[in-house]
């Protein structure tokens, strides 16, 4: 059986960014799914700012009609901080037999030792670490000795074993980010083409993340 590849964020709002991101991962690794998980109480960010009904909602309008990716809102549902080892104790739990691997951008894999008991997560899963240019992967340090121990170049390695390896992929770079996103909306701008038509429709619908509508 061929891995699941777990994506998580706020996704606020989703746009091309993640979406190439989870595309890129869902072919070069031969995930059979990426489960687009929406944070339901993120622990290092606060409050959201589009609801965890509409942000989910946009992640259903971003991935329908695309093979392979799957809109999970487990984390929607629980209640608590959204800490991605729980999300990952229970899949484990669900897919006792299966692969699974937690994408993560090299900026969230930089902060990993921060993370609520971080150091169980490759006990669940294995680390796919999205590789873009300028950040570079730690060779010192708690992270340096974690992928010497346990850094792989090899995708079997991910598909032959459940858990326990870390792996660093280069994706496509593209600079967007929903921080700017939202300014753009807040100031009366179109966000087209950074991410799908019916997200933008989402959003215009429902004037989340206007001016008016934040205060």
């Amino acid at each position: 059986m061929k891995p699941i590849g777990v994506f998580g964020g706020t996704f606020d709002p989703i746009h091309y960014g993640h979406l190439r991101t989870a595309f890129e991962m869902l072919q070069a690794l031969n995930f059979e799914q990426v489960r687009f998980i929406p944070c339901g109480d993120p622990p290092h960010r606060g409050m959201t700012f589009a609801n965890a009904g509409l942000r989910f909602r946009m992640v259903e309008a971003a991935i329908a009609g695309q093979a392979g990716f799957v809109s999970d809102d487990r984390e929607l549902r629980r209640e608590g901080p959204s800490y991605s080892v729980d999300t990952l104790v229970e899949l484990r739990r669900e897919f006792p037999a299966r692969s699974v691997g937690l994408i993560v951008g090299m900026d969230a894999f930089l902060k990993l030792p921060d993370w609520h008991r971080w150091d169980e997560i490759l006990d669940l899963a294995h680390i796919v670490v999205a590789h873009r240019p300028g950040w570079r992967a730690p060779d010192i340090g708690p992270l340096g000795e974690l992928i010497a121990e346990y850094g792989t170049h090899r995708v079997d390695d991910l598909h032959n074993t459940t858990h326990g390896r870390i792996h660093i992929h280069a994706v496509t770079q593209l600079e967007i980010a929903s921080t700017e996103i939202r300014e753009l909306v807040a100031a009366g701008r179109d966000p087209r083409f950074l991410m799908p038509d019916a997200v933008r429709d989402v959003i215009e619908e429902t004037g989340v993340y206007m001016s008016d509508t934040n205060e």
